[in-house]
């Protein structure tokens, strides 16, 4: 039977002489979890972990869209769309979009990310003609304004080569890269990075009814097929992004499964994104109805994250979750070093 290993990381001062460093980063594990598909999850040494797998576990991240991937990087969320479910229609004027890029990046995000199309719950497939022109004034705008990197979240070919010709560094598909089979090949071309995310259906329909043997394992073999389809393809596995797709396709139990054991997609690899940020399931459970009022929730979410290195966070509210961060690091390892 398949195990699959998550390991358990701490970020105490106090390193015993025979923990593994995670993933290149500052937190370290001697201890994971085995999880089996049908058997009971058992907790076992670092040590008795397979080599190969082991080293997916251990080795250091190289950067990626020149951000660094040993620590945790801040993405600041850009819809320049009408209805996003939280910000739809704030930043369709270019000038707006690159106001608010300035202020995330002055906030501390690191990559700014830029969406034409809502893949809320519902939303319909934007027209490739339509979501190139949302997204391309934006992003040669903010590229000619700030240093930091541009992603672009899109499921299509034509509208990540325009994005790509404006500045963008990065290709951010919530679509793992199966909705357009040029995608892929573009990307290779282009050398450029990609995150590859899981979703179960569409956004028309991923929300009805979502059903999985067991969310973490189903969404981890899907990540697994999906990073080989990518270098099989000409994408270096050290430039691919691993997202376990929070909301998109899961009920509320899932996404806290998929939370509570994300440190199991380190076993892939790559270093994993994590986007949660003001989604349905922080209202359900906080009582929140409005995505506006999700940003404590959000924030809880992202420290989560963090505490289980998680190398890149997707986010609304920068300010807010970039001091969390700051407070984080300064108990964990100093205030030298949460500054």
């Amino acid at each position: 039977m398949k195990s699959y290993f998550r390991p358990l990381p701490q970020a105490a001062a106090s390193r015993p002489t025979d923990a593994f460093d995670l993933a290149g980063g500052p937190l370290w594990f001697t201890h994971a979890i085995a999880l089996r598909r049908g058997g009971i999850p058992d907790v076992v040494p670092a040590k008795a972990i397979p080599e190969d797998v082991l080293a997916r576990l251990t080795a250091p991240r190289p950067p990626i869209a020149g951000m660094d991937m040993s620590g945790v990087t801040l993405m600041g969320i850009l819809n320049v769309t009408p209805d996003s479910f939280s910000d739809g229609g704030r930043y369709l004027d270019p000038d707006a979009a690159v106001a608010q890029a300035r202020r995330m990046a002055e906030d501390g995000a690191r990559i700014i990310d830029v969406g034409g199309e809502s893949t809320r719950p519902g939303a319909e497939t934007v027209p490739v003609d339509e979501e190139i022109r949302r997204v391309r004034d934006p992003i040669t705008a903010i590229a000619a304004d700030l240093s930091v990197p541009i992603s672009i979240d899109t499921r299509k070919a034509p509208v990540a080569e325009a994005a790509l010709d404006a500045g963008a560094a990065l290709v951010n598909d919530v679509a793992g890269f199966t909705f357009d089979a040029n995608l892929a090949p573009l990307c290779a071309t282009r050398q450029a990075p990609v995150c590859v995310m899981h979703a179960q259906g569409d956004p028309q329909t991923m929300q009805d009814a979502p059903r999985y043997d067991d969310v973490r394992l189903d969404v981890y073999d899907f990540l697994s097929e999906r990073v080989e389809a990518l270098v099989a393809q000409g994408i270096a596995r050290n430039q691919i992004l691993v997202d376990p797709g929070i909301g998109f396709g899961k009920t509320l139990d899932h996404n806290l499964a998929l939370l509570r054991d994300i440190a199991v997609f380190h076993g892939l690899g790559c270093p994993i994104l994590l986007g949660a940020s003001r989604k349905k399931f922080i209202g359900t459970i906080c009582g929140a109805g409005t995505a506006e009022t999700r940003v404590a929730g959000s924030v809880a979410v992202a420290l989560h994250g963090a505490s289980q290195g998680i190398q890149v966070i997707r986010v609304h509210d920068v300010k807010e979750t970039c001091h969390a961060l700051k407070m984080w690091r300064a108990i964990e390892w100093g205030f030298e070093n949460g500054a």
